[in-house]
């Protein structure tokens, strides 16, 4: 019983240093509101997470190679919050200097800082995986993930179909992490969910600090749809795969981290 929960302390311990990035993010939302007398939120926000960026990278918590992450998921999300916010799904209705379309630039952060967590857990927790789809498998379930936050707008959503191959083709993936050199394992599929509903609760706490408004949130904040879980843990799929993939860009004469079943 005491290993146990010495693990299960070391497992706390280290999601809390992977979560720096967000939970700086989440801070800096709150404490927003004392300075917007001298700078709109967004413009805050930006400049705000520009320098937690430079400091988790300076102080080496943050490496070149998760910063290069992070830049992509910033240019990713920043996509589709143009697309997004242009077909009405959701509104950043403060004023900005540093606003396209709409869309503050600090809004790419949001969906960094789910990049920067996964990095650093994958990091810290010396993550593997077992029973791993088929690469070329997997990379075609992220891109029809990606795509269909787009075309659900002007086709049907595909987002069951979507999560039928999920649920085949990861159903005997399981990650393995590791505490103290002790192996855990937890299944793929639940790992996922799991970090989408975290993710889904934090979302709750960004609209109630007014970060960003839903449709439905403009007259008087009330909780996220439920079913953005799915949508957060297909977001959080596509953002492990991407780091998976990099990963193995970055020494191609490496295997994949996967172990065999």
């Amino acid at each position: 019983m005491k290993t146990a929960i010495k693990h299960f302390g070391i497992f706390v311990q280290q999601q809390a240093l992977s979560c720096l990035f967000p939970v700086l993010v989440f801070a800096m939302l709150a404490l927003s509101h004392l300075f917007t007398g001298i700078l709109p939120r967004y413009d805050f926000m930006l400049i705000a997470c520009l320098l937690i960026q430079a400091a988790l990278y300076y102080t080496g918590i943050e490496t070149k190679d998760e910063v290069l992450v992070i830049c992509i998921f910033h240019l990713l999300g920043l996509v589709m919050e143009l697309f997004k916010v242009h077909y009405g799904s959701w509104a950043y209705p403060e004023f900005a200097y540093l606003k396209i379309g709409g869309v503050p630039l600090y809004s790419g952060f949001m969906y960094a800082s789910v990049a920067s967590y996964m990095c650093q857990a994958w990091r810290r927790l010396n993550l593997q995986i077992q029973s791993w789809p088929n690469r070329y498998i997997a990379r075609t379930i992220g891109i029809l993930i990606y795509f269909n936050f787009f075309s659900n707008h002007f086709m049907p959503d595909i987002r069951y179909g979507i999560g039928v191959l999920i649920l085949y083709f990861f159903r005997r993936s399981v990650v393995v992490f590791h505490l103290q050199g002790k192996a855990c394992r937890i299944p793929t599929i639940i790992s996922f969910m799991l970090i989408g509903f975290f993710i889904w609760l934090a979302e709750n706490i960004a609209t109630r600090l007014g970060a960003w408004r839903y449709a439905y949130q403009h007259h008087a904040w009330t909780v996220v749809n439920y079913q953005k879980i799915s949508s957060w843990a297909f977001l959080v799929i596509v953002s492990f795969i991407i780091v998976a993939e990099l990963k193995l860009l970055k020494d191609s004469t490496k295997p994949l981290p996967v172990l065999s079943a």
